[in-house]
Formats: C-alpha cells, sequence, structure tokens
C-alpha cells in the first residue's frame, strides 16, 4: 500500500511550478510519495526521477508503484545527491526539488557546495531548485557557483 501524502508535501506539490511536459529532479525522494503526487496532478504529463542515498528508500519507492497511476512517469535512482550525474543520453531537468535534504537546507552546508553543481549541471540552464524552509518553498540561485 502506497504512503499517504502529509499536507505539507500536498501544499510543497501546490507549490511548484509545474508544466506540462517537465522533467523533474526529486532529491532525497524517501519513499516517492511527492514524485507519485507530482505525476497525479500532472496526470502523468511530467517525468519525475527521485534520487535518494538509501537503498531501502529507494526500495520503498518502486515497491509503490504499483499503486501509480502514472508509472511511466516516475523513476527512481539510489544515489547520493553529491555523487549525482546525468546518466548517458538522459536529457536535462527543468526543475529540482529537494525537501528536508541536510546538504540543501544548511545541515550539511560542506556536502551542499558539492551538491548544488552536480544539480545545475543537470538542470537546463534556466532549471530552477526548490527546497522547503519558506512558504512552503524558497528557490536557491543557481548562479555563480562553481563548476
Amino acid at each position: 500500500m502506497a504512503a499517504k501524502a502529509s499536507q505539507r508535501l500536498v501544499e510543497i506539490a501546490d507549490a511548484l511550478p509545474l508544466a506540462a511536459g517537465m522533467r523533474i529532479l526529486e532529491i532525497g525522494c524517501g519513499p516517492g510519495v511527492l514524485a507519485r503526487l507530482i505525476a497525479e496532478r500532472m496526470q502523468g504529463d511530467v517525468y519525475v526521477l527521485g534520487i535518494d542515498r538509501s537503498a531501502s528508500a529507494i526500495a520503498a519507492a518502486t515497491a509503490q508503484m504499483t499503486d501509480s497511476a502514472y508509472p511511466t512517469a516516475i523513476a527512481f535512482r539510489q544515489v547520493a545527491a553529491e555523487h549525482f550525474m546525468l546518466a548517458d543520453e538522459e536529457e536535462l531537468f527543468d526543475l529540482a526539488v529537494a525537501i528536508r535534504v541536510g546538504a540543501l537546507d544548511g545541515r550539511h552546508p560542506e556536502t551542499g557546495r558539492m551538491v548544488l553543481p552536480r544539480i545545475r549541471a543537470a538542470l537546463r540552464p534556466q532549471g530552477r531548485i526548490f527546497i522547503d524552509g519558506g512558504d512552503p518553498l524558497r528557490e536557491i540561485p543557481l548562479t555563480g557557483l562553481p563548476d
């Protein structure tokens, strides 16, 4: 049985600037609740790649895909954000979102310095990244980051 979306995750999904056909990278996806919520909101006209460093989180996210109405709109990959790279022939993403990810919310700034360039490299030039901590989200500027 799939994990139910909390009111907080519903508000976060509502706040994201989603558009049909977008490619979205969810960093620290856990069991994939937000990824499924985004796919449902966009009626499958989106692609969400959820990444997480935890093998058990990715296993849970993958197992819960049986309840997804749009299974081809979502994929999961086990990788730490600071090691994330696009796969061969993988297209750039339009938007990234990270909820409760210590490397991006200030809890682990040294890891954050490694993560942000990786994310920027995976985003289109006009790509954007959002994290929690705003009302309910805040955007992280990606300009001026080292390569």
